[in-house]
């Protein structure tokens, strides 16, 4: 657990506990007097609005933030949508439809079954053209966004360099060899960026 989620419900703890305590106190027969009788029902209204309303704000930070983190991986899946699509097209069967683009920048599913395409089949040379001067294309936004990557955690971070890296070897390489190992470094890499959700 991190430490800002800690110091959300430690509050709501206090609240909560404070406020079981003191109902507890103001439920036990035989005690009366101003403070029994007008105080303490105000302090466990208090304990119990306190306890509400960390809830609350803990509820839509902690949804926000999710939504937040969300918007970052999905505009980082998606910088490389045309690798995957190239990739994709590389495999299809002659009346196969593409997959969506959509899926291509979402969809963990599209990743392992490049991976298993990549390991039984050899795509064109065409295809591996195509596929490596997108890889030339796409390097320079990757690596504009390790930054974004490093905004999720550091575990992000080094799996988005090691695509970058990847993505390098893929634009550089001077044979189909070296084109298919990249490919595969590629999305092996991937696989585990999408491991990590957000």
């Amino acid at each position: 657990m991190n430490m800002s989620r800690i110091l959300l419900i430690a509050p709501m703890a206090i609240f909560g506990i404070a406020g079981v305590g003191l109902w507890m106190l103001m439920t036990t027969p035989g005690l009366e007097g101003p403070f029994y009788d007008d105080l303490l029902p105000e302090i466990v209204g208090f304990c119990i609005e306190g306890f509400i309303l960390v809830g609350l704000l803990t509820l839509i930070q902690h949804s926000r933030e999710t939504a937040r983190r969300r918007e970052l991986w999905l505009s980082l899946r998606g910088s490389f949508r045309g690798l995957l699509s190239n990739l994709d097209i590389a495999y299809l069967d002659p009346d196969g439809e593409p997959t969506a683009s959509r899926d291509l920048e979402s969809d963990p599913r599209v990743v392992e079954h490049l991976i298993g395409e990549l390991a039984v089949k050899h795509p064109d040379l065409d295809s591996l053209i195509a596929l490596k001067k997108e890889g030339a294309e796409t390097l320079s936004l990757t690596r504009d966004l390790v930054a974004v990557a490093a905004q999720l955690s550091a575990t992000h971070m080094n799996w988005w360099i090691a695509i970058v890296d990847s993505i390098r070897q893929l634009s550089e390489a001077r044979d189909r060899d070296m084109l298919e190992r990249s490919a595969h470094e590629l999305l092996i890499n991937i696989q585990e960026f999408d491991r990590l959700e957000y």
